[in-house]
């Protein structure tokens, strides 16, 4: 059945269903709706990139490997066990790019200012880091995301399995929220 193309023919359309409106109403310009094609994965994958949602997990990969990574810095006081352990555990991650210094002058590798320009996020692993990156760089670290959520203690050897545990519970969903 098509749709009325005039008014008239619309209110003799409606003269016609005796005041019974249970009637499917008809659209004009729409085909019938193919249910079997809702399914299909591009139509899935169309819809959730309209709606923001990331689906099927592969797909958060690919786009994970074409976006600019999130750059982390990990910083303790020698750059020996804590910090490289957090650069370790991270640097296979897709989508991070990761780094470490310490904050002492005896340091492996002690914090720079380049260091401190190239991170978009600063995780340290006592207090005491924070301030003493507050201290030496001040006006670098005054507009970058600096979390002292870490609190570990330097109680722990190089890739110990209790400190990657600790540091993927605690920096996965700064990361991660960042990305």
């Amino acid at each position: 059945m098509s749709h009325p193309a005039n008014r008239a023919a619309r209110r003799a359309a409606a003269r016609h269903h005796n005041g019974d409106r249970k009637v499917e109403p008809t659209y004009r310009g729409f085909a019938e709706k193919k249910w079997s094609l809702v399914y299909l994965r591009h139509n899935k994958l169309h819809r959730a990139r309209q709606i923001g949602k990331i689906w099927p997990y592969r797909e958060w990969e690919k786009l994970m490997a074409d976006a600019v990574p999130v750059k982390v810095l990990f910083v303790c006081s020698h750059n020996k066990w804590r910090s490289p352990t957090g650069e370790a555990v991270f640097a296979n991650v897709a989508g991070v790019s990761a780094r470490s210094g310490g904050t002492a002058r005896d340091a492996r590798h002690q914090i720079t200012v380049a260091d401190i320009r190239w991170a978009d996020i600063i995780f340290v692993m006592e207090d005491k880091h924070e301030q003493r990156l507050r201290a030496d760089f001040r006006q670098e670290v005054a507009y970058k995301k600096l979390h002292v959520v870490l609190d570990i203690p330097d109680d722990y050897q190089f890739m110990d399995d209790k400190l990657v545990t600790l540091l993927r519970e605690k920096c996965e969903p700064l990361i991660f929220a960042a990305a």
